[in-house]
């Protein structure tokens, strides 16, 4: 089993609006626990934005949800975006 490792959540737009907050820290070995936390921490709000998210993990796309979190690492939290 993989620790927990430090890492920083930044939220964006309509994320950001749902859970109150610019960015916060978490303890989580994969996107998949950090995800989960997220959703327990914060709720059926959070939840049904994150069905359309996309996440960074340090400035890199990932939808992999099994994808290990590095010590330090940071999650950016993104809705989609309406415009161009």
């Amino acid at each position: 089993m993989t620790s927990p490792n430090p890492v920083t959540v930044r939220y964006f737009a309509g994320a950001r609006a749902a859970v109150g907050v610019d960015t916060e820290a978490r303890e989580a070995a994969t996107l998949d626990d950090l995800v989960g936390q997220l959703v327990h921490a914060h709720g059926d709000r959070l939840e049904k934005v994150l069905t359309a998210c996309s996440f960074l993990v340090d400035g890199t796309s990932t939808r992999d949800r099994a994808s290990v979190l590095a010590p330090g690492a940071v999650v950016d939290v993104l809705p989609p975006f309406a415009g161009g």
